[in-house]
């Protein structure tokens, strides 16, 4: 890593004095129309935002790569990830392998600009919704082939300073705590880390009951390799079958205590990312209420 960027990377990162917890990190998606890096860091931290989805670039802009870096780490704001949600297991070997490409270059931009991480979804075997179920989503065959993606993304890039991920489901692997340990160990790359999302584990009533369980099981399991989460919350419509929906953080029964628990407990706490709200204001009200319950136990962003 060359002296500017180093620096530019001590810049970003929030730092705890002499036996103080480090402070969490908080971020959303931006309503801001622009394209200068440091009017969005600018913005993020208007909005009291720590942490921010990198801006989309490719890794042929150099340029541009280079101010996003300098622009947040200006404004002492962490990029959390470069998300490229893509089929790589889609039906058509066409359109796997410029998927594949496409992860890659994501992987390329987030070491680039020095993002916690690039993440996308292991995929799925549905030929009609990209991310949709399907039996073959639990087995073996998909297993191998999400491994041997990772690989391949990963030595392509050779990432120094961020790591590849891939984001938990409720249909698809990695399904579970244990899941996601297995796909480390056979994958074995030092790389490949953890993308924390707990609402999208929640796939049965017992997990949704018990959610507080669940999040304590993935910070014991897979805390050390945890690079970025999403921050969302679930509820449950009556129906004659189950239907959970997502809502606004704070509207539904995802424990949030336990979550930033599992957060303040890591060295170097990932960045919590709220998502798939519509607007700015719902995105306003579920950071309040995640601030207000951190707040009660304690706990800071920076």
């Amino acid at each position: 890593m060359s002296r500017r960027r180093a620096l530019s990377v001590c810049a970003a990162a929030p730092v705890a004095g002499a036996g103080q917890r480090p402070p969490l990190l908080l971020g959303a998606p931006l309503f801001l129309r622009s394209e200068d890096p440091r009017e969005l860091a600018r913005e993020a931290r208007r909005l009291g935002y720590s942490a921010a989805y990198c801006p989309p670039a490719t890794p042929q802009d150099t340029g541009r790569l280079r101010a996003i870096e300098a622009g947040f780490a200006a404004e002492r704001v962490v990029l959390a990830e470069v998300g490229v949600w893509v089929n790589l297991m889609d039906a058509d070997a066409g359109r796997r392998r410029e998927n594949l490409q496409k992860v890659t270059e994501g992987l390329a931009v987030a070491e680039a600009v020095g993002a916690r991480c690039a993440v996308t979804i292991c995929g799925s075997f549905n030929e009609k919704v990209w991310y949709g179920p399907h039996p073959k989503n639990l087995g073996q065959e998909f297993f191998d082939a999400a491994v041997e993606n990772a690989r391949k993304i990963i030595d392509a890039v050779r990432p120094r300073r961020t790591k590849f991920t891939y984001e938990m489901m409720g249909w698809s692997l990695p399904d579970s705590p244990d899941a996601y340990l297995k796909m480390i160990r056979a994958i074995d790359r030092p790389a490949f880390a953890v993308h924390l999302d707990v609402c999208n584990l929640v796939n049965s009533p017992l997990r949704f009951y018990q959610n507080g369980a669940l999040i304590e099981e993935c910070f014991r399991k897979l805390g050390r390799w945890i690079a970025s989460c999403h921050a969302k919350d679930l509820d449950w419509i009556p129906e004659m079958n189950i239907h959970f929906v997502e809502v606004i953080p704070g509207r539904g029964q995802i424990d949030y205590r336990a979550l930033l628990r599992g957060l303040a407990s890591l060295p170097s706490p990932p960045p919590l990312m709220l998502e798939h709200l519509r607007t700015a204001e719902e995105y306003a009200e579920g950071a309040g209420f995640i601030r207000r319950t951190a707040a009660e136990l304690g706990l800071e962003f920076a």
